[in-house]
């Protein structure tokens, strides 16, 4: 706890537009109608207590004395209708504040899921800036195998060790060069990968710099909790409009008809003039549901909004426990960054004084080489570990907003 009191958290330097450059074109597009959707979407749950108009229009025949020499009787009838609430007991205002909600969840949904793909995308990329450092590292080791290899050989044919000793050095050569063909596989893997994620070249393409601000922030503006909170105002307005359903409800009606009757016959007898009648009407109608089930409907969206309070507290808790975890991480990468930066000081006063003796004779330009190899590997090592940090603070990157 004390880390994450006393530590920062993650953000990039570059902005989030700029961030969305590792994604390709193709996902962004895709992420652009999700975008939409979601916006559509609340416009149509905004509105949807404006009932639409209902345009009838029928028309049948019917021959209903059976007579001879009658004819057919045909009736046409066309009306509009309107059945419009203007009152819910608060339901309307509620599901507006609804539609507003959900639109908040939904959008902080495809932020999620943006954000998790762009993390996906840097952090295939870091992978593969890894693996180019990896391959120069395990080449600094083949030649130092190679070396090894090379000394046992002499001493083997000068009589100073058995075979079992070169058969070993044979092995370890051949074990470091397996390796390196394992780095490059995985390599062109991530590649592959990257090239389905992101339009960028990843021979050219940068890696963001990831700095740290403060863990208070962090939690403030934190996607997962911005979600969850959105989740919780939308679940507390269902609640009050599925209330508002079983309360009593105001709606103004209105219509205009139209009837037409031709060949109209009665025992028999037409009439010359078929009758036609238009006519309107318009009012007032209240309705009150008695459901049976109305207390348990309420009730059950009544616990989902007390669901959702908890998690958003569960994920905070969550939340601190990867903060502290990443932390953690960190510290120990530095640790590791300090112990290569010290083996590196080693190798730098073993290769200063073997070069000394080498020039007088008394050490072989395989020991010069071997040590060289040995300082950049410590180079090489230290890189990686930067690149480490890096993918550690990504996974904080993932879930801060966009806006910090």
């Amino acid at each position: 706890m004390k880390h994450f009191l006393l530590c920062s958290l993650l953000v990039s330097v570059l902005s989030a537009q700029d961030l969305e450059s590792y994604l390709s074109n193709l996902k962004q597009k895709e992420f652009s109608y999700d975008y939409e959707k979601s916006l559509l979407e609340k416009k149509k749950l905004r509105d949807s207590w404006i009932q639409p108009l209902q345009l009838r229009y029928t028309m049948s025949k019917s021959n209903p004395y059976n007579e001879q020499g009658t004819s057919e009787q045909k009736t046409q009838n066309a009306a509009i209708v309107m059945d419009q609430p203007i009152f819910r007991s608060g339901g309307i205002y509620f599901g507006i504040k609804f539609a507003e909600a959900s639109y908040m969840y939904n959008k902080y949904s495809v932020d999620v899921a943006k954000r998790k793909l762009i993390k996906e995308a840097i952090d295939v990329l870091i992978q593969i800036k890894k693996s180019e450092l990896g391959v120069v590292r395990q080449e600094l080791q083949i030649d130092n195998a190679r070396i090894a290899l090379e000394q046992k050989k002499e001493q083997y044919l000068n009589g100073e060790l058995d075979s079992g000793f070169l058969t070993g050095a044979v092995i370890d050569k051949n074990r470091v060069t397996q390796a390196l063909f394992d780095i490059q596989t995985n390599k062109e893997k991530l590649i592959s990968k990257f090239h389905t994620l992101s339009d960028l070249d990843y021979k050219e393409a940068s890696i963001p710099h990831l700095r740290l601000i403060d863990s208070k922030e962090f939690l403030e503006n934190n996607i997962d909790t911005k979600q969850l909170q959105s989740q919780s105002e939308r679940d507390r307005y269902q609640k009050n409009v599925t209330i508002a359903k079983y309360l009593p409800s105001l709606s103004f009606t209105a219509g205009y008809n139209w009837d037409k009757l031709e060949n109209p016959s009665f025992g028999g007898n037409a009439f010359s003039s078929p009758p036609e009648t238009q006519y309107y009407n318009y009012g007032l109608k209240l309705t009150m549901p008695l459901d049976f089930n109305t207390f348990r409907d309420v009730e059950s969206n009544r616990v989902e909004y007390l669901k959702s309070l908890v998690l958003i507290d569960d994920k905070k808790r969550e939340l601190v426990a990867l903060y502290e975890q990443v932390t953690q991480n960190l510290n120990n990468i530095d640790k590791k960054i300090t112990l290569s930066q010290e083996n590196r000081d080693l190798y730098q006063k073993l290769l200063d004084d073997t070069q000394a003796l080498y020039t007088a004779g008394y050490k072989t330009e395989y020991d010069v080489k071997n040590l060289k190899n040995s300082l950049e590997i410590e180079e090489v090592d230290q890189n990686i570990f930067k690149l480490d940090k890096q993918l550690e603070l990504l996974n904080l990157y993932e879930k801060l907003m966009n806006e910090v």
